[in-house]
């Protein structure tokens, strides 16, 4: 006999989704392409990029916090998000389930900087620094005077994602994004890993990676390390 008790099979990770029109391209957590394994969607309505970021999510707990339940009640093992600030309802999220909940890449940097040689420290990539508070990093458990870039300011990815443009230049994006680590970089020598708070970011992980030469971890690293825990595979045994 196969027990059930589920509404969906196979998707061990729920992600909850802003709702956001602009381009969703390979290596962002919106495109399903991106996933070497079955996830599960939920969008969460009227929660947009600039309500989210900009606007600090006032108002919007509660949607999460039903989303988060739907996902839960579908039969998904753990819940992520796709933006780096959701962050502040880590603890709101956790209490209203009762599987695992991993708000933001920014939860990664306790972890990162362990891995670290003695001197080095991860820095931080946002998206819009302005918006980037001490609640944030705080609820993530970012440790005080983490260095902080951003592409704010530049020419087109912060008001591409946060302006929610129907339209991305991946090209433009991909420069933005490598012109701030090198700045964060240059700004602090001491980086030895860079961690990117915004999802929308890992697509050019890569070429930040080749231009500073230093380990770059994203939300999409991050939910695939999450995923191996949730469904680990299943080795032959051996005989």
């Amino acid at each position: 006999m196969i027990k059930g008790g589920k509404s969906v099979y196979g998707a061990s990770v729920g992600i909850l989704m802003l709702e956001a029109r602009f381009p969703r391209i390979l290596g962002d957590m919106g495109n399903a392409g991106t996933w070497g394994f079955p996830v599960h969607y939920k969008v969460v309505r009227d929660a947009s990029p600039d309500r989210v970021v900009r606007q600090g999510a006032k108002g919007l707990l509660d949607a999460f916090r039903t989303a988060a339940q739907d996902l839960e009640a579908d039969g998904v093992d753990g819940i992520t998000t796709n933006c780096g600030f959701l962050s502040i309802f880590q603890e709101e999220l956790s209490t209203a389930v009762d599987i695992p909940v991993l708000t933001s890449s920014l939860m990664q940097l306790g972890a990162v900087n362990a891995l670290l040689p003695s001197g080095r420290r991860a820095g931080i990539l946002t998206v819009s620094n302005l918006s980037l508070t001490k609640a944030h990093l705080a609820a993530a458990g970012v440790p005080v005077g983490t260095p902080v870039g951003t592409t704010e300011g530049r020419a087109h990815f912060t008001e591409a994602i946060l302006g929610n443009a129907p339209e991305l230049d991946p090209v433009a994006a991909e420069a933005d994004n490598v012109a701030a680590a090198k700045d964060l970089v240059a700004e602090h020598p001491d980086i030895g890993a860079i961690v990117l708070e915004c999802t929308n970011m890992a697509p050019y992980a890569a070429a930040i990676r080749s231009v500073t030469g230093l380990p770059t971890f994203s939300q999409v690293s991050f939910v695939n390390w999450f995923q191996s825990s949730l469904s680990p595979p299943n080795w032959p045994r051996r005989t």
